[in-house]
């Protein structure tokens, strides 16, 4: 099943919503909210790994890394196949190869989708939030000073492309995992998310990807896909 939703929309980089076709309705999705525990609470020894890491990020900031870091907070799906093209060894485009833009795009809807249960259950504050702080990217912090913390959605989105990826390109697994993986640390390092929301997201998506599997609509796109990247000298299998 295909199905329209508006991905949403970072403050500092985008302007308006895109709107995709994407594969799963919320519901269809496994329901992170009853499968994964509750986020740490402040008297929890997870709560101190987090502020630890909390802390780690903020000394990142200075460097390269934490440069990249907020570059990453962009929203739109251009920006993240720009992400991973090095990755990959393509970049996807909507003009170049559109049945992979349509793939990757659903799905990485549905990997943000994945996490909004959590979210809405937890309400958990966000790390700049709780310590009253700036972040890297001042643009975002108004706008999403009262949404959840935990699950991440950028680093469930991420890492959905990821997954996705590494079935289109085996032969570039490890390099689209890296990226992926350091997706999702970015959150980290700019103070939107703690680690333990960052590390959910990636259970979370990875539940989605499997549901995915049982969509046909999902895999009759991924044929579509793959036929289109072999042309382009991608080795998908």
């Amino acid at each position: 099943m295909l199905v329209l939703v508006g991905i949403g929309v970072n403050a500092q980089n985008d302007s308006k919503p895109q709107l995709p076709e994407h594969f799963l309705t919320e519901e269809q999705l496994p329901d992170e909210g009853y499968y994964l525990p509750a986020p740490p609470k402040e008297d929890e020894i997870r709560f101190t790994n987090d502020v630890l890491r909390y802390q780690w990020g903020k000394t990142v900031r200075p460097t390269e890394r934490g440069a990249q870091a907020a570059n990453d907070a962009a929203y739109s799906l251009e920006y993240m196949f720009e992400y991973y093209a090095k990755a990959f060894g393509l970049t996807i485009t909507k003009e170049e190869t559109p049945e992979t833009w349509k793939l990757l795009a659903g799905a990485i809807v549905d990997g943000g989708l994945a996490v909004r249960k959590g979210k809405r259950k937890y309400m958990r504050r966000r790390p700049y939030v709780f310590f009253g702080e700036t972040t890297p990217v001042p643009g975002d912090e108004e706008i999403l000073r009262k949404s959840g913390s935990y699950p991440s959605g950028h680093t469930a989105r991420g890492w959905m492309c990821a997954l996705v990826m590494v079935e289109l390109n085996p032969s570039r697994q490890d390099e689209i995992l890296k990226a992926g993986y350091e997706y999702g640390e970015s959150r980290v390092i700019v103070g939107y998310h703690y680690q333990s929301d960052v590390d959910a997201a990636r259970t979370a998506s990875s539940a989605a990807f499997a549901r995915l599997h049982a969509d046909e609509a999902f895999q009759k796109q991924m044929k579509k896909a793959k036929k289109e990247l072999a042309k382009k000298g991608i080795n998908v299998e």
